[in-house]
C-alpha cells in the first residue's frame, strides 16, 4: 500500500469539534495577524481570504463583515460589496495565477456544504485544465502543488496593487 503524507491536514482533524471563532470576524488585524490567518482584504463591507482547507490552489472565501448567515438577511449594500470583493478576486486570480476558469459559488445551511453556517461567504475556486486526476477520483486525496503561506505574498500584493495601495 502507498501512503501519501499530508501532515497539515492534523490541524483541521484536532480542531474540527472544537468551539470555534469565526475565521470571517476579523477587527483591525496586524500585517502579522492578516498573515497567519490568510487574510488578504479587509474593507468595511467585506473580508478576503485565502481557504485553509482548499478545494484547488487559490481558493478564496469572500464574506461580508458583518457575521451574517441568511443570505435574504444581507442588506443591499452587502450584497453589492460580497459580489465586488468576489468580482476583484476573481481578476486578481487570472493575474496572478492565470487559471483556466474558475468554479464561484456559496454553500447555504450545513445541509448544502456550509463548513461555516452562521457567517455566508463566497467560494472563488480557480480551474485549469486537467487539475481533475486518478488522486482525487480514485484515491480521494488532493494534490496541492503549492504551499498556503509562498502564495500568500503574491496574491496580498496583487490585491493591494488593485486596491491603490
Amino acid at each position: 500500500m502507498e501512503r501519501l503524507w499530508a501532515p497539515w491536514r492534523m490541524e483541521y482533524i484536532d480542531k474540527v469539534n472544537e468551539p470555534k471563532e469565526c475565521i470571517f470576524c476579523v477587527d483591525n488585524p496586524s500585517e502579522e495577524e492578516m498573515f497567519e490567518r490568510l487574510i488578504l482584504v479587509v474593507e468595511d463591507l467585506y473580508v478576503i481570504i485565502m481557504n485553509k482547507f482548499p478545494y484547488n490552489t487559490g481558493h478564496l472565501l469572500i464574506a461580508p463583515r458583518r457575521h451574517v448567515g441568511d443570505f435574504l438577511d444581507l442588506t443591499e449594500e452587502e450584497g453589492k460589496a460580497l459580489f465586488e470583493g468576489t468580482r476583484k478576486s476573481i481578476e486578481v486570480l487570472k493575474k496572478v495565477m492565470k487559471p483556466h476558469g474558475f468554479n464561484v459559488g456559496l454553500n447555504l445551511g450545513k445541509v448544502a456544504g456550509a463548513g461555516i453556517v452562521d457567517h455566508l461567504h463566497v467560494h472563488v475556486v480557480p480551474r485549469w485544465n486537467g487539475d481533475t486526476n486518478f488522486m482525487p477520483v480514485v484515491g480521494e486525496t488532493k494534490v496541492m502543488p503549492q504551499l498556503l503561506k509562498e502564495l500568500y505574498p503574491r496574491l496580498k500584493e496583487a490585491f493591494d496593487k488593485l486596491r491603490g495601495k
